[in-house]
């Protein structure tokens, strides 16, 4: 069975250090947004929030090669923190028979972000999450 695992959560709950351990050793892609405002050679990242559509589209470009190639694991480390953001996803998923699993990622570990995303925008995002239990 071919597995879409999305991971979702607010920046610094660990997110990535999640997804490079489901990865095994980068045995299996993880895609992000982040990877598009994140120089390869320097591993620094900046955001440009003018190009934030494109980093969407681009990682939503490469699940889809990787289902197309019939990846049998990919992993989505993203926030995710509304529906328009992982419904692509949703579709694709059934378009290629992935199965889906959606995690949220919780800072139990004091986690900080990267982004330098102060407290009252991560308050913001979490406010937006909606979970669904059925």
């Amino acid at each position: 069975m071919s597995s879409l695992i999305i991971l979702r959560g607010l920046p610094g709950s660990g997110k990535s250090t999640l997804a490079k351990l489901l990865s095994e050793n980068d045995k299996w892609p993880v895609y992000s947004i982040d990877n598009y405002f994140t120089n390869p050679e320097t591993n620094n990242y900046k955001f440009e929030f003018d190009k934030n559509h494109l980093a969407y589209k681009n990682c939503e470009g490469l699940t889809e090669l990787a289902m197309k190639n019939r990846i049998e694991k990919i992993i989505l480390d993203n926030t995710f923190t509304l529906d328009w953001e992982i419904e692509p996803y949703f579709k694709m998923s059934k378009i290629y028979n992935y199965k889906v699993f959606v995690t949220t990622v919780e800072n139990y570990h004091q986690g900080k972000n990267k982004h330098e995303i102060n407290d009252d925008q991560l308050n913001k995002m979490a406010q937006k999450y909606k979970i669904k239990l059925k």
